[in-house]
This record gives C-alpha cells, sequence and structure tokens, in this order.
C-alpha cells in the first residue's frame, strides 16, 4: 500500500512513518506550518524523511493559522502545564486542524497515485480534539470517498486511534523509531519543557511502556506530581 504519512516531526507521527516503512511503501511525509510555537518539531520530520529516504514536503499554511486565533500554539497565549487530559489543555485546541490538512494530504495522495494517508491520531487525544476521534476517522472517510469518487480511492490509515500513547512507544520501538530524534513539547523551546501537558503525556508514556525515556527535560520531575494531582 502507497501511503503518504502526515508527519509534524513529533513522537507519534514519526513512530507512524517507521511503522508504515516497515509494513508498507513509504511514499514521502508531508508536513505543515502553519505558524505553530513550536515549529521546530517540523526539522525531526525533516530528519526522518532523510533517514527513511523518502520525499519530504512541508506545507506552508501560515495564513490560515494565523485566522484560528484562539489557541495557545498558535496565539499569544501561555502553554499550560500539567497532564494532557485536564480542561486546561483545551486552550491548545486549534479548530479543524486535522480536517485541514487531511483534506491537503488526500488531494495530494490522489494527484500522486497514493493509495493511502497515514495519520498518527491516538486515543490519548480524545479527551481534547474532536478531530482525533474514531468518529472524525470514519466520516472523514466517507467525505473523501464522495470527494474522489471516480477518480481516486484512498484510505485513511489511523492505526493508532483507539492505542496509548504508551503503545505507540512500544510499536515505534518495534519498528526501530530513534525517540531522542522525535519533539513533542508545546512550548518549543531549547529542550523539552517537561511540564507542558505533552511533555507529561510524553514521559508517562515511557514509563508506562517501559521503554526508557532518552528526552532531555527541564523539568524531569514535574510529570509525576502532575499525575498524582489528576488522581486526586
Amino acid at each position: 500500500m502507497k501511503t503518504l504519512v502526515v508527519c509534524s516531526g513529533g513522537l507519534d507521527s514519526v513512530s507512524l512513518a517507521h511503522k508504515v516503512a516497515g509494513e508498507h511503501q513509504l511514499a514521502g511525509l508531508l508536513s505543515f506550518d502553519y505558524g505553530q510555537r513550536h515549529m521546530k518539531e517540523l526539522g525531526f520530520a525533516a530528519l526522518c524523511a532523510q533517514r527513511l529516504r523518502v520525499p519530504h514536503r512541508n506545507i506552508d499554511i501560515r495564513e490560515i493559522g494565523r485566522g484560528l486565533s484562539g489557541s495557545a500554539l498558535t496565539d499569544n497565549v501561555a502553554v499550560p502545564d500539567g497532564h494532557y487530559a485536564e480542561d486546561t489543555m483545551k486552550v491548545t485546541v486549534v479548530p479543524n486542524r486535522n480536517a485541514i490538512m487531511l483534506a491537503i494530504a488526500f488531494g495530494l495522495a490522489a494527484a500522486h497515485k497514493a493509495e493511502a494517508v497515514a495519520t498518527a491520531v491516538h486515543g490519548g487525544d480524545h479527551f481534547i480534539y474532536p478531530d482525533c476521534r474514531p468518529a472524525f476517522i470514519d466520516t472523514f472517510q466517507m467525505m473523501q470517498d464522495s470527494a474522489l469518487d471516480g477518480y481516486a480511492k484512498i484510505r485513511l490509515y489511523a492505526p493508532y486511534v483507539n492505542l496509548t500513547k504508551a503503545d505507540i512507544v512500544a510499536d515505534g520501538a518495534r519498528y526501530g523509531t530513534p525517540f531522542a530524534q522525535t519533539w513533542s513539547c508545546y512550548k518549543g523551546g531549547e529542550r523539552h519543557c517537561g511540564r507542558c501537558g505533552t511533555c507529561v503525556e510524553r514521559r508517562e508514556a515511557f514509563h508506562l511502556s517501559g521503554h526508557p525515556d532518552p528526552t532531555n527535560y527541564e523539568d524531569s520531575g514535574f510529570w509525576l506530581g502532575a499525575l498524582r494531582g489528576r488522581s486526586l
């Protein structure tokens, strides 16, 4: 299955790229610059493409991103600390982000005769992001079947949609993903902050999977307190 992977440079999408390279025909990686605060992730997507020896296309949709105001990822809004599932993390929602990116990805896949578009949405995202849930994946597939009817038949491949982040770490390790060459932190500093929702989730996933975490965090112990606070 000739597959185009939407790859941000994060742990999930880089693991997915390695999985697709191991199981299918990896056609290339597709990334998006939407003006995200943590745009350094895009460099890790480029590294992944070089490592897997496939084309990498980075699409500039910053003008669209500027219109999607109010998110901590695209606007002058502080990225909150704490566990990913907390209500405070809703400020990191970029409305319709996955729908926009996947619509572009499907158009490119159709033009270049790919058979599938892969996305790394996973179960841990369901709390906050409606465009990461199984219902969205199923409905988007139906919409694309209609949009490309008679022109192309492309599958939306989302193997992690019902899995946890720890499951992704285990799967990534199985396919040799170099986790140190991935970026998760929403704050986009020199090192992973260790305090934002994505850093806490990342640290927890390595702990639960039993796989060593190679990440260098600014605050390496915050995640434990965040998890204890969540359980109270």
